[in-house]
């Protein structure tokens, strides 16, 4: 990730995500097989540049996560020196490990985390409140609420927010870990942390415009220099559109429209050949 100067600025978001892509030959054995023939690779995101920091052929423990977290922070430190950082990501990097590393680095974090019974149970209030909103206006109810939680293996006590909504198919529970202390729970679900959905077009970029499901070999190691490829390319056309689309028709356009109409080039020849 190279970062530029680009005048004063006083907070930065980085988003990280991540997408695996299994091996197809894999897809029919048991899921604890499937978790260890995957390549998978991460994203970060902010609103300067998007580029891909690692990519790995399986899922990394909390500890090689803050690995990656370090090598960012240090960068974004190392140019900006009094920014405020405040990481965004899904539940996939909610572990102690983050948790801690955000506290000893002064970084703030709003995370994914995985609806287990402890937490369930202690929202059911809310629920069930919800469940009697809907019952009672037949319209969609959304509820907020918070807690703090801290399990066995936390370091300290943690911030929880939960989304509680209630419609026609039921109730739909989601929470989220921060150390965010002054924002309020609904300013901090709806618009901090739903604000990563921008991320999945980007890994749609990848996947799905650039094609970089195709890990049909044999080997995995060959499988993750194909995804290794198709990760150089994404980060070309990304650099291609932010630097050299600008003010252009194409300064928004995906990945497949640049590529289509841009890159590839179609041409038909023809002979005649004499009697």
């Amino acid at each position: 990730m190279a970062l530029k100067r680009r005048g004063e600025i006083e907070e930065f978001i980085p988003v990280v995500e991540r997408f695996v892509i299994h091996k197809k030959r894999h897809l029919l054995e048991i899921e604890g097989s499937i978790h260890k023939e995957m390549e998978s690779a991460t994203f970060l995101e902010n609103d300067l540049e998007s580029s891909i920091t690692n990519i790995i052929g399986k899922r990394p423990s909390g500890k090689e996560i803050v690995s990656i977290l370090k090598r960012i922070v240090k960068r974004l430190r190392s140019a900006w020196p009094e920014v405020g950082i405040l990481l965004r990501g899904d539940s996939y990097y909610s572990c102690p490990d983050v948790y801690e590393f955000c506290q000893e680095y002064g970084v703030k974090f709003v995370l994914g985390f995985k609806p287990y019974n402890p937490l369930l149970e202690k929202v059911e209030a809310l629920v069930e409140e919800a469940r009697k909103r809907y019952a009672l206006e037949r319209q969609p109810v959304k509820l907020f609420g918070e807690f703090f939680y801290q399990a066995k293996s936390w370091p300290e006590v943690q911030r929880i927010i939960v989304k509680v909504e209630y419609n026609a198919l039921g109730a739909n529970v989601r929470f989220i870990v921060t150390n965010l202390e002054h924002w309020n729970r609904r300013f901090i679900y709806q618009r901090v942390y739903c604000g990563r959905g921008a991320m999945e077009l980007l890994i749609k970029e990848h996947k799905s415009h650039l094609l970089s499901d195709r890990t049909s070999c044999s080997r995995f190691e060959a499988n993750q220099f194909r995804l290794f490829l198709h990760s150089v390319a994404y980060v070309l056309l990304h650099t291609f559109r932010r630097l050299h689309l600008r003010g252009s028709e194409f300064a928004n356009a995906q990945f497949d429209t640049i590529r289509l109409r841009l890159l590839k080039v179609g041409a038909g020849c023809g002979s005649l050949r004499r009697k």
